[in-house]
């Protein structure tokens, strides 16, 4: 099993997940938005897999400073694809991924063991 943490090395909520991580004895994979970049077929499987809502970090300082027509035209897949391409920040964090079919958006203590018992099975 070959885990990827996907996000941005000084997020708080990434710093917790990695550490729990490594407390846990969990191999992983940490991979940078900004400094790794994105590739926009990734990112549409990650959109298939968990819907682009769910994706789209709209309380963060990024989305705030969008203009209104950004946010606005943000109302389908394919935009907020695009905007998450340009604006990587934009991404919920983390997003852990078994290189296969299991992804999990977010971070808490119960569906990290959880998720990792799933895919450890």
């Amino acid at each position: 099993m070959t885990l990827t943490m996907y996000g941005i090395k000084n997020c708080d909520t990434i710093k917790k997940a990695r550490r729990w991580l490594e407390e846990q004895g969990v191999a992983y994979q940490f991979h940078d938005y900004r400094a790794d970049g994105l590739d926009e077929q990734r990112l549409r499987r990650f959109v298939e897999r968990l819907g682009w809502q769910p994706l789209l970090n709209t309380r963060g300082t990024t989305w705030r400073k969008l203009d209104e027509a950004q946010r606005t035209a943000c109302n389908n897949p394919d935009a907020a694809i695009a905007l998450m391409l340009e604006h990587p920040a934009i991404i919920k964090r983390p997003l852990l991924d078994d290189g296969k079919s299991n992804t999990l958006l977010g971070f808490s203590t119960d569906s990290y063991q959880q998720y990792i018992s799933e895919v450890s099975s």
